[in-house]
Parts: structure tokens; sequence; C-alpha cells
């Protein structure tokens, strides 16, 4: 984390919690200053979390076959724009 991009907040968690972490943090060997880091992962893995879940639900009305051929489309096209071939026609 780049010290100009970082911005301050003010959580409250409880005894319980605090304690937890702190040993959880000092188990793997980590200190203070890693529950910045921590808070933030866990922050981000919460709203990618929600997002899988929320696009689970969207698509819970869809065939399987006809959902993992539209991901297997999509990831097609990514490929071919990220790798594309060098050869020309043979």
């Amino acid at each position: 984390m780049a010290e100009d991009s970082t911005t301050r907040w003010t959580v409250t968690v409880s005894r319980e919690t605090d304690l937890a972490l702190r040993a959880f943090l000092g188990a793997q060997g980590m200190r203070k200053g890693d529950i910045s880091r921590f808070i933030e992962d866990a922050v981000r893995w919460r709203m990618f979390d929600q997002n899988v879940q929320a696009i689970k639900a969207r698509n819970a009305d869809i065939p399987a076959d006809e959902l993992q051929g539209a991901i297997d489309e999509a990831c097609a096209a990514v490929r071919a724009e990220m790798w594309p071939t060098t050869r020309g026609p043979v």
C-alpha cells in the first residue's frame, strides 16, 4: 500500500474479535501494522464473494450447458485477444 493513496478508517470491533485477530496475526508472524492489510484483504474478499453470490443467483435459472457454453465462448474470445496467432493462413 502506497502511503499517499490510503484512507484512514476508524473501525470498531468487539474486544473478543480484537484479541482473536491479534492472536491469529501473531501466530502467523505478523505485527500490529498488519491489521490494516488483513482488513483490506478481508473487505476485498467479502466484496468479491458477494458479487459471486449475486451472479450465481442471477444465473440460477439458466441451464448448466447453456451457461458453460457462454463461459467457454467468453474465455475463447479473451484468449484470442490476449494471445492472437502470429501465423498467417497456412
